[in-house]
């Protein structure tokens, strides 16, 4: 959350001044291909109809579209700051991926804690370049940068570090890299409100995000091009076939939950960043957010399915009750599909991550589906195919 920059009379009419002001603070005017520009167009429209904004929520809009630009043009600096960053090929990245809200960040970040893996720093996330020691990171600007946003953004709302903390050196998720080609479902739905381009965004391909996307992850693992990945994301499951599009031999992780559990539980995670940007109707757009994340998921676990019975062996599904009962099983399964032992040496470290829970320290994520306008039953309606599939009410008990 940044509150620096003074945000124009009128967002639509402010591209080419939003380019001038990246291009001075990074001392680059370099963008790279112009895919990125419809998606940035669309979304200054709808920031100019369709949020109420308040004062500091406008301010924060704004800033929030600067640092997603200045991601980009810090990105096309670094490769050509950096020739061959891309000479070696991402090899069998582990991708852990699901409904949100399923247990992906728990899973992600237990993972993290074997060395043997890179994954994307969040402050990397925001200024690509090839990731240097990690003794230096607190003497480079962009990493202050985004601690201090962060730090802001959860002053700003508590409540929404007990539902999904990030912190500056913490491995984040790929969409954060993937919103810099400016067509990205975060943009539609983790924000201001932004119906007319959502509406813009639901016709669109992401496929131009993942090549952006796979030449920033080698341009951040440059340093260590044979280290193994380790990425996660929610919503590639609405895009497996754009993901082994260009990373042909991943191994991914899906994750299960009952979607009458998981979906309400991310529309209050959203809901709770409202306030920081718009006055009133909050309880107007939690009510349309559930209609919009009940179809828009349960659409994707549908087609996820399809695209998946096209590579047999490259998933694994993992119940997020299976997870939550015996986590070290479940990593047992994983490190077996994915062909890599888990050495003694790392056992402490797993069990300590596990037995400290810190996704709970800062607080339970309370909601109730009711607040929302739906039973648990007719968030599940849609889902049934894939419910059944898994046993998810089963599990759930």
């Amino acid at each position: 959350m940044d509150l620096t920059y003074d945000p124009p009379s009128a967002f639509r009419h402010a591209g080419d001044a939003l380019h001038e002001l990246v291009a001075a603070e990074i001392s680059s005017s370099d963008f790279g291909p112009d895919d990125y520009r419809p998606g940035l167009n669309a979304y200054l429209h709808a920031m100019d109809y369709d949020p109420r904004f308040h004062e500091q929520g406008r301010r924060a809009a704004w800033g929030q579209i600067v640092a997603i630009l200045r991601g980009r043009a810090h990105a096309y600096r670094a490769m050509k700051q950096h020739p061959g960053f891309d000479r070696h090929p991402v090899v069998s990245p582990v991708v852990i991926t699901g409904v949100p809200r399923t247990g992906t960040t728990a899973l992600h970040r237990l993972m993290a804690v074997d060395p043997r893996f890179q994954g994307l720093q969040t402050w990397l996330i925001d200024s690509p370049m090839p990731r240097p020691p990690i003794e230096t990171w607190a003497d480079y600007p962009q990493f202050r940068k985004t601690m201090a946003g962060i730090d802001a953004q959860h002053a700003a709302a508590p409540d929404h570090q007990a539902a999904h903390f990030r912190a500056a050196e913490e491995v984040h998720e790929c969409c954060m890299i993937l919103w810099h080609g400016f067509t990205s479902n975060i943009l539609a739905c983790a924000g201001p409100s932004a119906q007319t381009y959502d509406a813009w965004w639901r016709s669109q391909s992401e496929a131009a995000s993942y090549d952006y996307f796979r030449a920033c992850v080698q341009l951040i693992g440059s340093n260590e091009p044979h280290r193994r990945w380790l990425l996660k994301n929610p919503g590639h499951i609405e895009n497996l076939d754009l993901l082994l599009a260009v990373f042909p031999d991943a191994k991914i992780i899906q994750t299960h939950r009952d979607p009458g559990k998981a979906i309400p539980s991310l529309v209050s995670l959203m809901a709770n960043l409202h306030p920081l940007f718009e006055e009133g109707r909050r309880q107007e757009r939690s009510e349309n957010m559930l209609i919009r994340e009940v179809a828009k998921w349960s659409e994707a676990v549908e087609k996820a399915q399809r695209v998946r019975s096209r590579f047999p062996g490259q998933v694994l599904d993992v119940v997020h009750a299976d997870f939550h009962a015996d986590p070290m099983a479940v990593l047992e399964r994983i490190y077996a599909f994915i062909d890599m032992d888990i050495p003694e040496t790392l056992r402490p470290g797993l069990a300590k991550r596990i037995a400290e829970k810190p996704e709970l320290a800062r607080g339970t994520h309370k909601y109730d589906i009711a607040d929302f306008g739906m039973t648990a039953d007719q968030a599940r309606e849609p889902f049934r195919d894939y419910i059944q599939r898994y046993d998810l009410l089963e599990k759930a008990r």
